[in-house]
């Protein structure tokens, strides 16, 4: 083998693998190009100035508006306050009940009597309305002291209904059917499933 053969050997090679090198480096500029951003033709430094100056008030009133986010949640959280917290509506309406008992106990009479117990249903968007009634005896003063007891209450309570009547013994008890209600978290609601129409 003379030097001439080898070097055109040697050549044909070289030309080999830089074609192959060439060849690769086309195919990942190609693929690699496919992620990059395309920068339309329109765009112009004015343009880019304008859209980094308006990024940039954006994120300058980042910080008040998380102060705000945290002003309203304290607010939300102090509202929220009284609701009642429980799994179910059943154990709402438990309390509900012990709040009726307990303060009627304190006025000196029992109420013990609950009669009706309803469903949980939608109060706005966010939030659950529930309700016991309850029938009791008592007197005028612990009536009126009952009621005012009910009304300083730390949850959110409502009585929707009131029947009083006269009782028939001497110390002139009254009879009186009482309905409360207290808001609950939405999720204590039950979902009614809508008719599908065919």
């Amino acid at each position: 083998m003379t030097l001439a053969s080898m070097d055109r050997k040697s050549f044909v090679a070289l030309a080999a693998a830089v074609g192959a090198v060439v060849l690769a480096v086309i195919r990942l500029a190609g693929a690699g190009g496919s992620d990059a951003p395309v920068v339309s033709a329109t765009d112009s430094i004015p343009q880019a100035e304008k859209r980094l100056q308006r990024l940039r008030q954006l994120a300058a009133t980042t910080p008040g508006k998380e102060e705000l986010l945290k002003q309203v949640s304290a607010e939300l959280k102090t509202r929220e306050a009284g609701l009642l917290e429980a799994d179910t509506a059943a154990q709402a309406q438990a309390q509900l009940l012990d709040t009726i008992h307990r303060i009627a106990a304190q006025n000196g009479f029992d109420a013990r009597g609950a009669e009706e117990f309803r469903e949980a249903r939608p109060l706005g968007n966010d939030y659950g309305e529930i309700s016991v009634t309850e029938s009791f005896t008592c007197g005028i003063d612990q009536l009126v002291n009952f009621l005012s007891d009910l009304a300083r209450e730390p949850r959110i309570l409502a009585t929707n209904e009131i029947h009083i009547a006269g009782g028939s013994d001497k110390k002139k008890n009254l009879l009186v059917r009482l309905s409360l209600s207290g808001v609950v978290p939405r999720k204590l609601v039950p979902v009614k499933k809508q008719a599908v129409a065919f």
